[in-house]
């Protein structure tokens, strides 16, 4: 599986960067939960889990930036 893509994230709007990084936090603490309990299946699910939401916060905090600056 291959990781997210940022332009995937640029072509989304304001409103659906905010949801997906709840989201996507979410799934995260879901997934610590299933590890700590020993019932997680991918590990790897972590990896892409994190990078899309560094990839989310990034272009969140680049919007800010160019509202701010213009």
């Amino acid at each position: 599986m291959a990781l997210p893509k940022i332009d995937e994230v640029r072509a989304l709007s304001d409103d659906e960067i905010a949801a997906q990084i709840v989201e996507t936090k979410k799934q995260l603490f879901e997934l610590r939960m299933e590890r700590a309990i020993g019932k997680l299946e991918g590990p790897h699910k972590f990896v892409h889990l994190k990078h899309r939401l560094s990839q989310l916060l990034t272009v969140e905090h680049q919007r800010l930036i160019a509202s701010v600056e213009s």
